[in-house]
């Protein structure tokens, strides 16, 4: 068949002129595409509505890491206040760490070939002995029940709507898994292990305007959906361990030593990195706290959640951040000597400056970083981010560690800051930082890593064929659902290519940006839906993108642009040339065309999608005076066209 083609393409003045349409513009072009009008809750504008409402949930945790037994006990008392229209008779938490039981539903699911969430430990998961509430005056003793990783408890009295407010306090412990579904979990080093803690205590399931409770199961793959609140933790920890968490540290003085509180000051107004405790200081007795253990407090204010790492083996240091307003926040990076081997110097010891960077660029383009500080952490976890705290491959180095860094701190703005739904959405989270990280490492020190992107070249044609194959997961899949070999394209890859072709092709990127922006300042720390994101889009940037949200999210179509013809008016080159161009598959885009003339003349055309309305073809005609020689489509290779064999006509010799 390749061949016949080939041969089709060299010997004629028509390319694919028989292939068989599949493009419809009828449903392309389908006006019924938003399930509900705005309402009072969700704008049709795409704003948040007037008597829009979520739900708040005010944590105060005190633990203890026993480092023996790998073991974390505590207790968390949560506030929870009730904004919704509705009386609530239960709730609902998360016990996240039920997905290392043997019998959960993630082990379940998990295939013979393991992968990156696979349980590769089994542990007890959360221990809950009661629940004690605290309403309206009366103190009871709750019953409750749990489910895998979820637990309904049964209140006395209903929580009463538009404001009722309610307080939990519940003790728990579990074990801390090696190798935690790389989320979370422990490495040993040569001078210690490295707590990696997250998804540690019981926090609220969101209870929304959209579904009421929101109780997927937490399967590995899918993340996290979680109320806004102020959360204030404490973490007692052997005193020759440093505990880094998210938030602002309030008790340095009280855990450094003297010569590293000072050297914990100096960084909080330097530009350049400020070791707090070197590599030297780890085995000197007389750089450790003289006591048995020390007690970390942390705060950290409307955030959905924290996480923390511990080490007595962590190298520390800092600098300043710089944010647009004015206000400063703290970079920190803690890791091992063994993530300290370059020759150059090219490794965890420039941690500290990508985080910087990173935090400082993001605040300037889209909305300003929000937390005290932003703490990178070396250890067992390849990636992972929680608020103003991220976890990173203790191993990164180089590129390596730019991308890992630069993208989970990326998440900071999706979805720390716009709090989208990650267990159903992975493409409003993953998809939409994997995008704001190409721009990003573009601007670091000037371009150092800009050729050497996780998605190399993401229109290429192994790529498209790749991405736009049948096999492939659509966008609107949950990420759970996703086959495991697709994960990386359906949630990451191909929604930044989404972005990049709105941005570059459809919009511009002046009414892009300013669009983007928009809808994260009306949806910081709040909860988005997609056709929030949909709807904000088109009325500020001011178009119908109906057919692109179709095309890109709601189905798996390919794009396919081909030059079906040349003719000249009356036969005649100097009388002009039509030119037919025929959309073979069910994705309508913009055409780019570059025509190109026997005398020299050449002529670059941008063509807008509505000339898919209609139908598959399109004529266009063109002033030449001469035969036209050469006719490309997708001059620059920016679409993901399936097959760009017949984006291109030359006249026959």
């Amino acid at each position: 068949m390749r061949k016949f083609i080939l041969f089709i393409a060299v010997s004629l003045n028509t390319v694919l002129a028989f292939a068989q349409s599949n493009y419809d513009a009828k449903e392309a072009f389908n006006p019924q595409f938003y399930p509900y009008p705005g309402n009072e809750f969700r704008s049709a504008s795409g704003e948040p509505g007037p008597r829009y409402w979520q739900n708040r949930a005010d944590y105060k945790i005190n633990c203890t890491l026993d480092t023996t037994n790998h073991r974390l006990s505590g207790e968390v008392e949560i506030n929870y206040t009730n904004n919704s229209p509705d009386n609530l008779k239960f709730l609902w938490l998360q016990l996240d760490q039920n997905i290392y039981k043997k019998d959960s539903r993630a082990s379940a699911t998990t295939t013979e070939a393991g992968g990156r969430w696979a349980n590769g430990e089994f542990t007890q998961g959360d221990v809950i002995k009661s629940i004690a509430v605290e309403y309206n005056g009366k103190k009871y003793t709750a019953q409750y029940n749990i489910t895998d990783t979820r637990m309904q408890v049964w209140l006395q009295e209903a929580l009463k709507s538009a404001g009722g407010k309610i307080k939990l306090s519940i003790p728990f412990e579990f074990e801390i898994p090696q190798y935690g579904t790389d989320r979370m979990g422990r490495l040993n080093t040569q001078n210690g292990w490295i707590y990696e803690t997250a998804q540690w205590f019981p926090r609220l399931c969101v209870y929304d305007d959209i579904q009421g409770w929101n109780v997927l199961p937490y399967l590995g793959a899918g993340e996290f959906y979680l109320e806004y609140g102020d959360i204030e933790y404490a973490v007692t920890a052997p005193a020759n361990m440093i505990v880094v968490g998210s938030g602002e540290l309030l008790n340095p003085h009280e855990c450094f030593t003297g010569e590293q509180l000072k050297r914990y000051n100096e960084a909080k107004t330097s530009d350049k990195t400020i070791t707090i405790r070197s590599d030297k200081d780890i085995n000197d007795r007389n750089a450790q706290p003289k006591k048995a253990s020390s007690t970390w407090k942390f705060r950290i204010l409307n955030a959905r959640d924290v996480a923390w790492g511990a080490s007595r083996a962590f190298v520390l240091d800092a600098a300043r951040i710089n944010l647009p307003d004015g206000k400063k926040s703290l970079a920190v990076s803690a890791y091992p000597v063994e993530s300290m081997k370059d020759k150059k110097g090219n490794d965890w010891r420039r941690s500290t400056e990508m985080v910087k960077a990173s935090i400082e660029h993001y605040s300037e383009k889209w909305f300003e970083f929000p937390y005290p500080a932003a703490t990178n952490v070396a250890g067992i976890v390849g990636g992972m981010e929680y608020p103003g705290i991220v976890f990173c491959s203790y191993t990164s180095v180089g590129a390596g560690l730019w991308g890992v860094t630069d993208h989970e701190f990326g998440h900071t703005w999706f979805p720390m800051i716009v709090g989208s739904n990650e267990r159903k959405y992975a493409w409003m989270d993953e998809g939409f930082n994997t995008f704001i990280n190409d721009l990003s490492t573009d601007a670091f020190h000037n371009g150092e890593f800009k050729d050497k992107s996780f998605f190399n070249d993401p229109t290429s044609p192994f790529m498209i064929k790749y991405t736009f194959g049948d096999k492939m997961d659509g966008l609107y899949t949950v990420p759970d659902a996703i086959q495991q070999d697709n994960l990386g394209i359906a949630a990451y890859m191909k929604p930044s290519q989404m972005l990049h072709a709105l941005r570059d092709i459809v919009l511009g990127p002046e009414r892009f940006d300013r669009a983007f922006r928009e809808y994260v300042q009306r949806w910081a720390f709040k909860h988005p839906t997609p056709w929030d994101f949909f709807h904000s889009m088109e009325n500020v940037a001011g178009e119908s993108l109906d057919w692109f949200w179709r095309s890109w999210v709601l189905n798996t179509w390919k794009l396919d642009q081909s030059v079906k013809e040349v003719k000249y008016v009356k036969n005649d080159p100097a009388k002009g040339a039509e030119i037919t161009l025929e959309n073979l598959e069910k994705m309508p885009m913009p055409v780019t065309i570059v025509i190109k003339e026997t005398n020299g003349k050449e002529y670059r055309m941008d063509l807008p999608v509505e000339i898919w309305q209609r139908g598959a073809l399109y004529t266009l005609g063109v002033p030449s005076t001469t035969e036209i020689k050469e006719v490309v489509l997708d001059p620059d290779k920016k679409l993901p066209d399936w097959n760009r064999e017949n984006n291109k006509w030359k006249k026959a010799f």
